[in-house]
């Protein structure tokens, strides 16, 4: 999959030599710009019935730029969850109490496993949600001991993923509309038909068509569009090479 980040291959501004500095934008995170759709309407409809919860653990599974941190503040506005810090589990499992939790890339953040241990044991004894984000399933997580993993597999686990040409096609929309910017549908349809498939690389894709046009100082048009698809098969074909130039290196 890509990696979200700086291109291995920019385009140059034929005046400056250099693309535009990124101006930043304000991504939507309401409930009413959450898209829902099949690859993520279970976990969405678990978060709805907060606090009807059945037992305490959630857990969120998907790539980057799937929606997991989307859907985790929809809950943290719905029950007024505290997004745990790395460094303060262990004071929040000695401090108990039953105030929500948003724990967010558990697999990846460093979290001193003593402390999540505890954590997650405090909730499940005093029925205190916590709703956890992942990229990858537990058994991949690299733990030094099976503790947490023993617990966060009594979590109640949902799965992220981008279900259909619909669904892709409406996170376009929202991606070019959060920069305000007014695409034609067209050419998202045209996008969807060839682009590698998944949430990460629309968002890369809108970034660097949004780019591209401020360098030419036009709209998305289609030719920008297949400018930017060639260039990311030119830099995702440079990554698969450099993989699996290391794996030959490991064997």
């Amino acid at each position: 999959m890509a990696t979200l980040g700086r291109f291995d291959t920019e385009p140059e501004n034929e005046v400056s030599g250099q693309l535009p500095l990124e101006l930043g934008h304000v991504p939507a995170h309401g409930e009413g710009d959450f898209l829902v759709g099949e690859g993520n309407e279970l976990a969405y409809g678990r978060v709805q019935a907060f606090p009807r919860w059945g037992d305490p653990l959630t857990l969120v599974l998907g790539p980057a730029k799937s929606g997991k941190s989307h859907l985790a503040r929809i809950f943290a506005d719905r029950s007024g969850a505290h997004f745990a810090e790395a460094h303060e589990l262990e004071r929040l499992a000695r401090d108990g109490g039953q105030q929500p939790l948003v724990i967010e890339d558990v697999d990846r953040a460093g979290y001193d496993e003593a402390g999540l241990f505890h954590l997650l044991n405090q909730a499940m004894r005093d029925n205190r949600a916590i709703l956890m984000t992942a990229r990858e399933d537990v058994a991949q997580w690299p733990l030094a001991t099976d503790d947490v993993r023993s617990r966060v597999r009594r979590a109640t686990a949902f799965s992220m993923a981008m279900s259909d040409d619909i669904q892709l096609s409406q996170m376009f929309v929202k991606l070019f509309g959060d920069r305000q910017i007014a695409v034609d549908p067209k050419i998202i349809a045209y996008l969807v038909a060839r682009m590698e498939r998944s949430t990460e690389e629309a968002v890369i894709l809108v970034d660097l068509m949004d780019r591209l046009a401020l360098a030419k100082g036009s709209a998305i048009t289609r030719s920008i569009a297949a400018d930017a698809l060639d260039r990311r098969r030119v830099a995702l074909g440079a990554g698969q090479h450099e993989h699996d130039r290391d794996e030959q290196d490991d064997e």
